[in-house]
């Protein structure tokens, strides 16, 4: 029978194999690239929507563009006031220019979806419906007819 001998030198612990390692990373990488969602504008508004029961979510997210409403945040308080106030993308707005807006938003998509644009008016609850017609009317006369409002989902009474 054969005698196994062992040595001094077998107590290393072998190296660890670091082939795998760039493709633990890029699978970490793609996930948070997957999940991560860019923000795509700074609120300059405090807004509280209200609350609602019949709610339908929005299917196309590319083709809506938002109207955000209420009043500033307490930074901006300083310069704009503190009556309700419009922001379009990221600067505040008069009610006036909400029509080129709207006609600016609507050029720079493609043709076919043009006529699909979607207005989605994010509200707050505590705003004076003069302002949300004031809104309204400045959007029928840029014929952009397609008007959402966003809200929670609740009990309303």
């Amino acid at each position: 029978m054969a005698k196994f001998k062992k040595s001094s030198n077998s107590k290393e612990v072998p190296a660890v194999s670091t082939a795998s390692l760039p493709d633990i990373i890029f699978m970490l990488l793609f996930f948070f690239m997957s999940v991560t969602t860019m923000k795509e504008v700074t609120y300059m508004v405090d807004i509280k929507v209200p609350t609602a029961t019949e709610l339908q979510s929005l299917e196309k997210k590319n083709l809506v563009r938002f109207i955000y409403v209420g009043k500033p945040l307490a930074q901006y308080r300083s310069t704009h006031g503190s009556e309700t106030q419009v922001q379009l993308d990221d600067a505040f707005a008069d009610v006036s220019l909400i029509e080129s807006y709207v006609v600016d938003q609507r050029s720079a998509m493609p043709e076919n979806d043009q006529s699909k644009l979607t207005v989605a008016l994010k509200v707050d609850k505590e705003t004076k419906m003069g302002v949300v017609t004031d809104i309204k009317q400045a959007l029928r006369r840029a014929y952009a007819l397609k008007i959402t409002y966003a809200a929670t989902p609740g009990n309303v009474y």
